[in-house]
């Protein structure tokens, strides 16, 4: 019953994901992709996306962590594969899923779902280049076009050797737009022997289980549930004991925020850093209402040294509790 920290270009990135798997309850983390095209790239790029691949791929308190690979030529993608298990990659993911205007005009992501036969190819010159002992999987949805292409995809997938398939319960055409459709996931799950996890649209509790219990999945991935409840994976892990855990407080998720702006500050210039916060900070106007309160003035702020002040003003301080999705 593992919970899967979901990859989110733009966001997801290693600082995020030491924050967030320091609050506990995340079993296994993914990269955000790495492109694939024609050349070779240098090892510098699978270290600037995945340097948890300096610490046996795993984030300081030990969480695993998959690189995930992006592309539409096999041969190429075998090869990157290839180089991911040689710098210490322990999982290699594939992409099918990005739903983003430029990756799948350039052929990459979910529009490959219309071509279950070239998904197949790249799978499988990926399971070959990769030493048998490293899993190699895949992340897609359940089509592109519409929500047709679920069952064929993955069977494809599954005859590629991948021996786990996350679906994200929407097609391309469907965004990020509820509901999540996790029904046909469990029509994909029926279908292949190949391990399913369930994706999509999971924001509280209740739903992780709805989703267990309508996708038939007993691992789920949840990205925009748990950046807008940090919390969100520990409570479910509660909950999974019968128990009960105090929410997370405004406090404590001003101060992941700033422990996540000063490891930005290493890596990048503060006019980005101002900008990844303020990503952070949309998504917790979901989880908490003292965001809804501060968003106003935080997103006009460009200096981060503002940004973090805004954070901690008195009057969001005072406001009450979690916000319900």
């Amino acid at each position: 019953m593992r919970i899967i920290l979901a990859p989110m270009e733009g966001l997801v990135d290693a600082p995020i994901r030491e924050t967030l798997t320091k609050v506990g309850g995340i079993d296994r983390c993914v990269t955000e992709f790495i492109r694939v095209t024609q050349g070779m790239l240098p090892p510098r790029i699978f270290y600037k996306y995945a340097p948890e691949l300096h610490n046996q791929s795993l984030t300081e308190v030990g969480v695993p962590v998959a690189v995930q690979l992006l592309g539409s030529d096999p041969e190429m993608m075998g090869r990157h594969g290839a180089k991911a298990a040689e710098l210490g990659a322990m999982q290699v993911d594939i992409n099918f899923g990005c739903p983003a205007k430029t990756v799948n005009r350039h052929k990459g992501g979910c529009v490959l779902m219309r071509e279950p036969e070239l998904m197949y190819e790249i799978a499988a010159s990926v399971r070959r280049a990769v030493p048998a002992n490293i899993p190699v999987t895949a992340k897609m949805r359940l089509g592109y076009d519409d929500r047709s292409m679920g069952v064929a995809c993955g069977q494809a997938l599954e005859a590629a050797g991948a021996s786990e398939i996350v679906i994200h319960a929407r097609s391309k055409v469907d965004g990020y737009k509820p509901p999540a459709y996790w029904e046909e996931i469990a029509k994909v799950r029926e279908a292949v022997n190949s391990h399913v996890i369930a994706n999509g649209e999971i924001w509280t509790v209740n739903d992780y289980w709805r989703c267990r219990e309508v996708s038939g999945c007993d691992d789920v991935m949840i990205g925009r549930g748990l950046i807008a409840r940090p919390d969100l994976a520990a409570q479910i892990k509660a909950s999974q004991r019968g128990e009960s855990l105090a929410p997370m407080t405004w406090h404590e998720a001003v101060a992941l925020v700033r422990e996540y702006a000063a490891a930005l500050q290493t890596r990048l210039e503060d006019r980005f850093v101002t900008g990844r916060i303020k990503q952070w900070l949309n998504f917790l106007r979901q989880g908490f209402p003292e965001a809804e309160l501060l968003w106003p003035e935080a997103r006009k702020l460009r200096d981060v040294a503002p940004m973090l002040a805004c954070l901690s003003q008195p009057a969001a301080v005072s406001a009450k509790g979690p916000r319900a999705a």
